[in-house]
């Protein structure tokens, strides 16, 4: 699996400790390569537009409250980014909404939470035949004003 990762300053130290932690996983890391103040939507970004070219597998974001980065990957068509912050939400948002883009808030989990979190998130498929038609209606949204 290629994973694209990316971080702002405050979510730098836990994207070094996945990555050291999932080394039998492939990862992109797009930045931020230090803890110096950095812009979540550069990392944004970069995540979604690897997931949606199909040059990785999934994506993980991190930043303080992880809206932000939820926010900027969710403009992209096929990005499904959630929040999350325990293992449950973690398991229901692949299995429910087919999330693909795991967004982790450091500033809400412990320090070791987040490889409970990924764990999970990485290992959950997708119940398609139940949920299937809840993402059409996403993808197929039509606006009328």
């Amino acid at each position: 699996m290629i994973i694209a990762i990316g971080a702002d300053h405050r979510g730098f130290s836990i994207k070094e400790l996945l990555k050291e932690h999932f080394s039998e996983h492939q990862f992109i890391d797009v930045g931020a390569y230090n803890d110096v103040r950095s812009d979540y939507p550069l990392f944004a970004h970069q995540v979604a537009q690897l997931l949606q070219k199909n040059i990785v597998t999934k994506g993980i974001l991190l930043c303080a409250t992880g809206i932000g980065m939820a926010i900027v990957a969710n403009r992209y068509k096929g990005i499904y980014a959630g929040v999350i912050w325990n293992e449950k939400l973690s398991k229901e948002s692949r299995e429910d909404d087919n999330t693909n883009v795991l967004v982790l808030p450091c500033d809400g989990v412990d320090f070791f939470d987040p490889i409970k979190i990924t764990k999970i998130w990485l290992e959950t498929e997708f119940n398609g035949e139940r949920y299937a038609y809840r993402l059409a209606l996403i993808d197929d949204y039509k606006e009328e004003i």
